[in-house]
């Protein structure tokens, strides 16, 4: 155990890839005795043993949750995490950054496409943040999972972040950047009528606003990948209160992302295009929605899918049990977490071909 301990050790001072694969490799008995030893206060028997050892070695370094009052020192130490676990990315044969010359102003995107001289579908992914972090960067080698396992071209944006802007031009950039890729599909050599949007957490909300917006446009989406999005920000339903504690996602951050997001710019809490729970769901495309078993976002993502069904949407439903938000971050140093986005991406391919 000794042994042990010197790696956790490693692990809190250095917070790097090494460590995590190293702690990754432990058998779960041992993973699930480190987090005692470091303290961790928390009661979840079914969280996944080597998320309990990060969870209790950030906690004992003073860290809780990842979105403060600070936005530029928040922005910061997500690029400084992401970039620390990062290791051999995914390989993915052409990958280009672009700039995207929209109405609403110029953006960059990355574009990830597997088979170049193939036509291949396209998926126009917004990284997740809580709408106030985050970046392609930070998001890089989900995408390139994605890409390569859904064999599927990806285009992620670099939205505008708040506070510097709400909801309304946030939304209308994200919608502008769906226009633009269907407006140039034959340039991207994207398939026919095989566009879809897709995100985690904040950009599985912007996901399904944008799709709800565009639902009779010449650019609707023909398939949502939603991966635990934010879908209600005015309800608390009892996983908020079960997990806002102790995990990636805390109910602290879930406080500042609605002052920074919502209150500065004066949107109620219940308006669609933060809470698209509210929303119009019909005419939808068909939705593949994932939640992870704990989070604090998770009833709200396992209801909506359920209301997307009782409007008609077709919808598959996957609860990740032992496994909390911001999972698809983890893959560099978690097997699991790679497995589970492999799974995902593959299973959501599958689902989108029988459509």
């Amino acid at each position: 155990m000794g042994v042990l301990q010197h790696n956790i050790q490693e692990l809190i001072e250095k917070g790097q890839g090494p460590a995590g694969r190293t702690l990754d490799r432990l058998p779960a008995f041992a993973q699930e005795s480190l987090a005692k030893i470091l303290g961790y206060p928390y009661q979840y028997p079914q969280l996944d043993s080597f998320t309990k050892c990060l969870m209790a070695a950030q906690l004992k370094q003073g860290k809780s949750g990842f979105i403060g009052e600070d936005v530029e020192r928040s922005r910061k130490q997500f690029e400084s995490q992401m970039q620390s676990i990062s290791h051999k990315p995914t390989h993915v044969q052409f990958v280009e950054d672009i700039r995207m010359p929209l109405q609403s102003g110029s953006i960059y995107a990355r574009h990830y496409h597997p088979a170049p001289n193939k036509k291949l579908p396209m998926i126009v992914f917004y990284h997740g943040g809580g709408f106030v972090v985050g970046s392609v960067d930070t998001h890089d080698e989900v995408c390139r999972l994605i890409a390569t396992h859904a064999k599927v071209q990806v285009l992620s944006i670099e939205y505008p972040l708040a506070p510097e802007v709400g909801p309304r031009e946030l939304i209308q950039s994200c919608e502008d950047a769906l226009a633009w890729v269907y407006q140039n599909r034959r340039q991207f050599k994207i398939l026919k009528n095989r566009i879809a949007v897709a995100g985690d957490s904040a950009g599985g909300n912007i996901s399904t606003v944008v799709a709800q917006r565009a639902v009779n446009a010449a650019y609707a989406p023909h398939a949502q990948f939603l991966i635990y999005p934010a879908v209600d920000f005015k309800s608390r339903h009892p996983s908020f209160f079960a997990y806002k504690d102790g995990l990636v996602l805390t109910g602290i951050d879930i406080d500042h992302v609605t002052e920074f997001y919502a209150n500065k710019f004066n949107i109620a809490l219940d308006d669609i295009i933060i809470s698209p729970t509210n929303g119009n769901l019909k005419k939808l495309a068909p939705t593949f929605l994932i939640t992870a078993g704990h989070d604090l976002l998770h009833d709200e993502g396992k209801i909506y899918a359920y209301k997307l069904r009782q409007n008609g949407v077709k919808v598959h439903y996957h609860d990740y049990e032992d496994q909390t938000h911001g999972f698809i971050n983890l893959t560099p140093i978690s097997k699991k977490a790679k497995k589970n986005v492999i799974e995902m991406s593959k299973e959501f391919r599958k689902f989108w071909d029988k459509q």
